[in-house]
């Protein structure tokens, strides 16, 4: 896939669900992305239901977020061995999920709108306290449903399965080597806090020796967010709007 086709997404989402008894969702990701490729840090959009979530300028919708719901919901670009001809930029099912008000409801919307429209391969997670649901497009449309534990979504895959598409299979064993690596160092420790937990996997995000902090030429990691979804209904949204090994990740004021 060239570059200026890469829509907007999370390159490595990790998903701490229902792990935490005060937090169900925590959430610690990495989008990368060409260099300059315009975006808009996390703010709050809509009014039916109001949406957090960063902006793709380029192409329009997202690649990741939360609503008034506590719906979360992120997407990660799929590899395949061969580009479909996508009508969609795959960032606006992200949108599309996040009109939801639970994740079954978004399960079902993005299921229309891939009946409705064509797309190139994604991933894309969708949960809520109650469900947490990974979708998987190659042109069919497959789920599967995550157990509470830590989770690592990757371009591949997720948790140990992953597809090897023949013109990047090097490369992609290589992705998911380092998915494993992350979510076996992401297993929570004894009595740590989601507060803990997400500062770690920020850490574990920007140490290149899990190779997925990545610096290219022209194209690498841009930014990291960390959410968490309190039992409680609070939001806490922290964005790195830079690579996790450099950048600080700020609070964002506007919380939904």
């Amino acid at each position: 896939m060239a570059m200026t086709a890469i829509p907007p997404a999370v390159c490595t989402l990790v998903l701490a669900w229902r792990v935490f008894e005060d937090t169900p969702i925590a959430v610690a990701a990495n989008r990368d992305e060409r260099l300059d490729r315009p975006s808009r840090p996390p703010g709050v959009s809509g009014t039916d239901p109001r949406v957090l979530a960063p902006r793709d300028v380029e192409a329009g919708g997202t690649w990741m977020g939360v609503n008034e719901h506590r719906v979360f919901a992120g997407l990660t670009n799929r590899w395949l061995d061969t580009d479909r001809e996508p009508e969609r930029s795959r960032g606006l099912l992200v949108d599309a999920v996040l009109q939801a008000d639970s994740a079954t409801a978004g399960f079902e919307m993005l299921r229309s709108a891939v009946a409705a429209h064509t797309y190139d391969g994604f991933n894309l997670l969708v949960a809520d306290r109650d469900r947490a649901i990974l979708i998987e497009y190659d042109g069919t449309l497959r789920h599967r449903e995550f157990d509470p534990g830590v989770h690592v979504v990757v371009n591949t895959g997720a948790d140990g399965t992953y597809e090897l598409p023949a013109v990047r299979e090097s490369i992609a064993r290589t992705q998911g080597r380092n998915a494993d690596r992350v979510r076996t160092t992401l297993e929570p420790e004894p009595d740590e806090s989601a507060a803990e937990w997400l500062t770690r996997g920020k850490t574990v995000l920007g140490d290149h020796d899990y190779g997925v902090c990545i610096h290219g030429d022209g194209y690498g990691t841009v930014s990291t967010s960390l959410v968490a979804i309190g039992a409680d209904g609070t939001v806490d949204y922290r964005y790195a709007d830079g690579p996790p090994c450099r950048t600080e990740a700020r609070r964002v004021d506007n919380q939904v």
